[in-house]
């Protein structure tokens, strides 16, 4: 089943629970309006690989909403944007370990031959291109840049 598809039966499910499935239901309508949003900006059906990006862009959000929260001393909504999360989370591929990125990243700058910074955009597009989605940018960036410096 398409992830797009998968979200729109979710919701249904989630409006036929009623109470129990009140904030997944919320959760799942917000992405699915972020979801046709972009359809109706690139006026065409998003692919699973759109739709992940979509949902990987509203984790995001919810996580700097939650450090921003965390400063204003707003526990009740910290814990709501970290079920937020986890409800997304649910619909992207399941995270890469630490050695398994690491070993991606040695990977790539081997079969690049980067010796410096200035390989970092080659090395970041590869790694960026075979995690697809799998390991934050940030993680990624921080690994990059520890092993070519």
């Amino acid at each position: 089943m398409a992830l797009r598809e998968r979200l729109q039966t979710d919701m249904k499910a989630a409006m036929k629970e009623r109470e129990a499935g009140r904030l997944k239901l919320a959760v799942l309508r917000m992405v699915w309006v972020a979801v046709r949003n972009k359809e109706i900006d690139e006026k065409c059906t998003l692919d699973d690989d759109a739709v992940m990006a979509v949902l990987m862009k509203e984790v995001k959000q919810r996580e700097d909403t939650i450090a921003e929260i965390k400063d204003a001393n707003r526990p009740d909504l910290v814990a709501k944007n970290e079920q937020e999360i986890e409800i997304l989370k649910g619909y992207l591929p399941k995270p890469l370990s630490d050695e398994e990125l690491e070993a991606i990243v040695k990977d790539v700058i081997a079969a690049v031959g980067a010796k410096s910074m200035k390989d970092m955009g080659k090395v970041m597009g590869r790694v960026m291109a075979q995690t697809h989605g799998r390991a934050s940018g940030q993680k990624i960036n921080a690994l990059v840049k520890g092993f070519l410096q």
